[in-house]
């Protein structure tokens, strides 16, 4: 009886400490989020827009949201159905998400009708430099080309596009943003994301500290592991809707951010094997809700978040170890670390305020 009685106990103080814990973390984001969301109303410019979404769901909200808080009149139009909108609607300009995976085979075909009608067109790609086997046909046929990738602007310049610009993305937060969340969401450690090869060379390096720990991966591929079995109980396969992978970023306690490969060949089409210099939108969507991030370096990271401030970073499988290891015993440096990342992303990095930039490029 006394034995069960000190077991009780122990796992009162445990819960008790979670408890406090997470509502302390609850807290604090809960007052950094009102206090910086929304963000200060913009002026809006004189411009009409139609937007075709690639179908990135969390990127095409964000933007379609920005573009009616930038200009003012926006319409959004199927991809396969770009010219024949362009031409009933007249906007002033049709900007284009990517321009992939899901376009029809004629979406060039209907960009140069939709230009012959005088209409102004701009593409701002977010997949590269994976995929610049296709975009560099596509860029040719528009007016304006945004990349969210710096190794790729100069590859834009020399196939003769008039206008390139370097436009990183951005979140949304009214959607990725601090909640609280059951406990079938909280995690010591969080990654979510398809299983590019080296992904799997990290995951299959650090598999034996991650098997002891409250652990959750969710993704294709992932049974490419070697260490698949020892870590399958951990894995949720396929694809994660948006809405969930929200809460998981919210319920763990770090999530590791892992960019995938530019190296051709693996699991890209980056036949020129360009460098990724820039972030993915995954390392604003994670610090937007409020949770302490490890990524991978990227050269234009301290562009947009102070490593060792508003996240941190890793170089090695060993490092990574390190690093979880000492944060999930660090609770209130990895707290404060989330903080200031959540402050960050707010104040600089959502859509509303990326629109601000794209407006100011293409002179709405």
């Amino acid at each position: 009886m006394q034995a069960k009685r000190k077991i009780y106990a122990q796992a009162a103080r445990k819960g008790f400490a979670a408890g406090y814990s997470n509502g302390q973390r609850d807290g604090a984001c809960d007052f950094i989020y009102k206090r910086m969301h929304p963000a200060a109303a913009f002026p809006k410019r004189n411009v009409c827009v139609l937007y075709i979404p690639q179908g990135f769901e969390a990127i095409d909200q964000g933007i379609v949201e920005a573009l009616r808080h930038t200009v003012r009149e926006v319409h959004v139009a199927d991809a396969k159905f770009m010219a024949e909108q362009a031409s009933f609607i007249r906007p002033d300009w049709m900007l284009v998400l990517n321009g992939l995976h899901v376009f029809p085979d004629d979406h060039l075909q209907q960009v140069d009708a939709v230009r012959a009608m005088g209409i102004r067109t701009a593409i701002w790609f977010a997949d590269d430099p994976y995929v610049t086997a296709d975009t560099v046909t596509i860029a040719p046929h528009y007016d304006v080309v945004l990349t969210h990738e710096l190794s790729t602007v100069e590859l834009y310049r020399g196939l003769g596009c008039a206008e390139v610009a370097y436009m990183p993305l951005a979140v949304d937060p009214n959607w990725f943003k601090p909640m609280k969340v059951e406990a079938v969401h909280r995690s010591d450690i969080c990654f979510i994301g398809q299983a590019f090869w080296n992904r799997v060379e990290l995951f299959d390096a650090i598999a034996p500290y991650l098997k002891n720990r409250k652990v959750f991966i969710a993704g294709g591929l992932w049974d490419r592991l070697r260490h698949y079995k020892q870590l399958q109980k951990f894995i949720r396969m396929g694809w994660l809707p948006v809405d969930e992978s929200i809460r998981y970023y919210n319920g763990a306690k770090i999530v590791i951010n892992m960019h995938r490969t530019t190296e051709r060949g693996k699991d890209n089409k980056n036949e020129l094997n360009l460098p990724g210099r820039s972030i993915n939108p995954r390392t604003y969507e994670i610090a937007a809700c409020g949770t302490l991030q490890l990524t991978d370096v990227r050269e234009d990271l301290p562009n947009y978040y102070v490593p060792g401030v508003e996240l941190d970073t890793f170089s090695s499988p060993e490092e990574l170890i390190m690093k979880l290891d000492y944060y999930l015993k660090h609770e209130e440096q990895r707290r404060q670390m989330a903080i200031r990342g959540l402050y960050r992303t707010l104040k600089d990095h959502t859509f509303v305020q990326r629109l601000q930039r794209v407006a100011e490029v293409l002179m709405w």
